[in-house]
């Protein structure tokens, strides 16, 4: 009896293990094209802008800054302002709101718990388009639109936020800790704050992030809630900015410069985030 030949299997398994590596860069690749085109277009000025290669630098970055700064007493910035307002403002709280919510779901057993869970759930795969004529008519019937208040809270309660801080919850404190916590004659409220908020402070980072990120990118809920410009989030003043450059193509140049410039708050708050959660899987590899 002869032993059958076995053809070696490690040429195959190694061309499809690189298609997972091509398909990330491609997705890499597809995300970073338009920042690197934001980035180049900013340095040129606006009749570089259409008549040099794509990807060529130009040398009129400073000059860019100052015209959009200059542009209708500074404007701009107080987009910027208005936007750092809303994200901030209403992230926070929103934070807030998950991380209570989240908690009560995770430690206590009430009757219609896992109900109201399945509805957050539900809140999650409803698209915000779909709620935004409803949010814009109980505004305007509590007299609200054309305020800072009507963009801020429709995104103070967040069911995907509600939905991390309950998972995070669930796995980060354990229930013999509040146990102990309860035993010691610590009140409820007492234990959620000192025992439960500090271990759930790297998953609260992320509900923050997500929610700052989405609140900053946010156009539709302003554009159907704000009219007056002062108003404005960077979003959608730039939308403004772009309507107008196709009638004067020189606020082009602007509309690319203040695109650039919305990205950089976001980068910032991401670098000085991310240490939490590396403390997180520091503190995570120890733990017995």
């Amino acid at each position: 009896m002869t032993t059958p030949h076995l053809r070696p299997l490690t040429a195959a398994p190694r061309r499809f293990a690189l298609v997972p590596t091509a398909a990330l860069l491609i997705g890499a690749l597809y995300c970073l094209l338009p920042v690197a085109w934001i980035l180049v277009a900013s340095t040129k000025s606006g009749s570089e802008l259409f008549s040099t290669f794509t990807f060529l630098p130009g040398s009129g970055f400073a000059d860019n800054v100052a015209d959009l700064s200059a542009y209708r007493d500074g404007v701009y910035w107080k987009w910027m302002a208005n936007s750092a307002l809303y994200a901030g403002v209403g992230a926070l709280l929103s934070t807030a709101v998950s991380a209570v919510s989240g908690y009560a779901l995770a430690v206590y057993r009430f009757r219609g718990r896992e109900s109201i869970f399945n509805i957050l759930l539900a809140g999650v795969l409803m698209p915000p388009v779909i709620l935004a004529v409803p949010q814009y008519l109980l505004m305007a019937k509590a007299d609200l639109t054309d305020s800072y208040l009507s963009v801020m809270l429709p995104v103070i309660l967040s069911p995907y936020g509600v939905y991390l801080a309950r998972i995070y919850a669930a796995a980060a404190v354990p229930g013999d800790v509040i146990e102990a916590g309860r035993m010691d004659g610590g009140g409820e409220w007492r234990i959620f704050r000192t025992i439960a908020l500090p271990m759930m402070v790297p998953g609260l980072v992320t509900v923050f992030l997500f929610q700052f990120v989405a609140i900053w990118n946010n156009f539709l809920l302003p554009y159907i809630m704000l009219g007056d410009d002062e108003k404005f989030p960077v979003t959608l003043g730039l939308f403004t900015l772009l309507q107008q450059g196709s009638n004067t193509p020189a606020l082009y140049t602007l509309v690319i410069t203040g695109a650039l410039l919305a990205i950089v708050p976001l980068i910032a708050l991401f670098l000085v985030i991310q240490r939490f959660w590396s403390l997180d899987l520091l503190s995570g590899a120890v733990k017995s």
